[in-house]
């Protein structure tokens, strides 16, 4: 078993074909077969299920993949490290949409202050994709507002958020300073896609009182729906910190909603396996110091 294999399984599993895999790795298709035979057989174990010519991988595939990203990822940072060693190092951190707006800018601009030397490459997505770039260990770490749901990611929170509902000018609701969670249930809203803390703390709560709602609009991101509301066509629950410059210039307004608080946490993400460097140690101390500010 070689690196070679580990990095072939990687591409079979990540593309579910042998032949896709081949073709990425410009070799041979056979060459790919073999190699994870080779693997089944030095493991006496099934890695893919071949079904109607599509592979499926197995539970014990599954386990595999997991060390297999790893120790490769281990080996090109090893590469990196002895290769570059005058040269300067690269942070990559992925950050969901709502902390890439109203916090990474601030925690980059500041961390590049005081390590000059580092480049920082910096990835926006929500958390669940966040979430998957670290699994496949394509960034360093993550700065996230959602829940993360995957056991070998570890998460710790260090800063509150609070979720408000606010409405455009031309909406009903302007003027209201707090509504039941009763009307709810008539609001029509703009939510963030699937995925997205935001989204999955709204649903959350509101199914937990077992309270209706309705969609409207469906965004991928924070500007989407801020432009939508602002247009009085619907409703939405958003970071607090992203509508404070529309809040106070009046474009937006904020209502209460009686009993209902939405609160949740920053939280820091990173794989239980991972190597974390003094960069990457810096950067989460710098988290830490926001919060306290």
């Amino acid at each position: 078993m070689t690196l070679r294999h580990l990095k072939i399984f990687i591409t079979v599993a990540d593309l579910s074909s042998m032949t896709k895999a081949a073709e990425s790795l410009y070799i041979a298709q056979p060459t790919v077969s073999q190699a994870v035979s080779e693997l089944e057989s030095y493991y006496d174990v099934k890695l893919f299920d071949r079904l109607s010519r599509r592979l499926y991988i197995t539970e014990a595939g599954k386990q595999l993949l997991g060390y297999a990203r790893h120790i490769t990822a281990l080996f090109d940072e090893m590469e990196q490290a002895m290769k570059n060693t005058k040269k300067n190092g690269i942070l990559k951190v992925g950050a969901s949409v709502t902390v890439g707006s109203v916090l990474l800018p601030q925690l980059v601009s500041e961390f590049a202050r005081t390590h000059p030397s580092m480049q920082i490459e910096a990835t926006i997505k929500n958390t669940k994709e966040i979430e998957a770039l670290i699994i496949k260990n394509v960034i360093d770490f993550g700065v996230v507002e959602g829940v993360v749901h995957t056991p070998d990611i570890v998460s710790t929170a260090f800063m509150d958020d609070e979720l408000v509902l606010v409405c455009g000018k031309s909406h009903s609701l302007y003027n209201a300073k707090s509504i039941t969670p009763f009307e709810l249930s008539k609001l029509k809203f703009i939510v963030r896609e699937k995925g997205s803390g935001t989204r999955e703390l709204f649903e959350s709560m509101l199914a937990s009182m077992d309270i209706k709602w309705q969609l409207l609009w469906e965004c991928n991101g924070s500007e989407g729906i801020k432009s939508a509301v602002a247009s009085g066509i619907g409703v939405t629950v958003i970071s607090k910190r992203l509508v404070e410059k529309e809040v106070q210039n009046g474009e937006m307004s904020e209502v209460a909603i009686d009993g209902i608080r939405f609160i949740r946490k920053f939280s820091i993400i990173y794989h239980k396996n991972k190597y974390l460097t003094e960069a990457v140690k810096d950067f989460i101390k710098l988290c830490y110091s926001f919060a306290k500010e």
